[in-house]
């Protein structure tokens, strides 16, 4: 059964549901009654593909620093609440190493329009047309090009997330081309090549998911939902606290809805919300925690 072709509770169990979440009021059962049988197109969330392109992937890496301005909604308190819950899902440290080499490096920057079905440099080099490695000495220019300055004082930029992997990401703006030449010809000639780098690495917090989850309702919702007059009618007309936050970037791209639990209309929205197919961003990044 797919997410769009839910079918609707009967009206006693929504009622049973209701008492066991604790929402006995009147209004709570009937907002809970009535987001179930909500019709949008709901979406399951984008998930990381094995890409080389760092910038494929759902952008979870902005939530540790996440700007407090990036949530809009009715109520500051509930705002700051889910700031400080978002900002926990995603650990950040660095780590500097002295000399990683160069050919463990698998992947790059890339752009919003690059072809996320690239697996690994060798293909993508194989498409760099303009850029021919014949010699070391070719190598070496090649290798200038992307990292024109090689120290201690300017170490390699790479990134790293638990829900990518052990791939390394170098974090390099220019020369993508140039810089995945380098490192393939570094591969086939077995050269090992030192640099001082600085690793980003980005880890999901299984804590903080539970915390999360506690607290707010976190759903995927559709850019449909927004100019549904059903849909905001109960989030509007019922003066619900709640937050929105745009984390993903493609067209088109849900956007999500946090709902405070402690407020048992809102938490009676999002359960209905749940019934009708929206998916909880906790459920969601769970899957990536394996």
């Amino acid at each position: 059964m797919s997410q769009l072709e839910h079918t609707p509770r009967p009206v006693s169990r929504l009622s049973a549901l209701a008492q066991r979440l604790g929402l006995a009021g009147r209004s709570s059962r009937r907002i809970l009654e009535q987001a179930s049988q909500l019709r949008l197109p709901f979406r399951y969330l984008p998930l990381p593909s094995p890409s080389i392109w760092w910038r494929s992937g759902p952008p979870l890496h902005r939530l540790p620093e996440l700007p407090r301005d990036a949530l809009s909604g009715p109520v500051q308190e509930d705002k700051a609440d889910a700031h400080a819950m978002l900002v926990r899902i995603v650990e950040h440290r660095q780590e500097i190493v002295d000399d990683l080499d160069l050919r463990r490096i698998d992947g790059l920057l890339g752009g919003d329009d690059e072809p996320s079905s690239v697996l690994d440099l060798e293909s993508y080099a194989g498409q760099c047309r303009n850029v021919r490695i014949i010699s070391y000495k070719d190598f070496l220019k090649t290798l200038d090009l992307a990292l024109p300055l090689r120290d201690a004082a300017h170490p390699l930029l790479l990134r790293q997330a638990s829900w990518r992997g052990e791939r390394l990401f170098w974090a390099g703006e220019q020369h993508a081309g140039e810089m995945a030449c380098a490192i393939v010809y570094a591969r086939r000639r077995g050269l090992e090549i030192p640099l001082p780098a600085q690793i980003d690495r980005y880890q999901l917090s299984a804590q903080g998911l539970d915390e999360l989850q506690r607290r707010f309702h976190t759903l995927a919702m559709p850019v449909e939902a927004w100019s549904d007059p059903a849909f905001m009618g109960l989030l509007l007309d019922n003066r619900l606290p709640y937050s929105r936050l745009t984390l993903l970037r493609a067209q088109d791209a849900p956007e999500f809805l946090l709902l405070p639990k402690h407020n048992t209309d809102a938490c009676a929205l999002g359960e209905g919300l749940r019934i009708a197919g929206a998916t909880d961003l906790a459920d969601g990044l769970r899957r990536l925690l394996d």
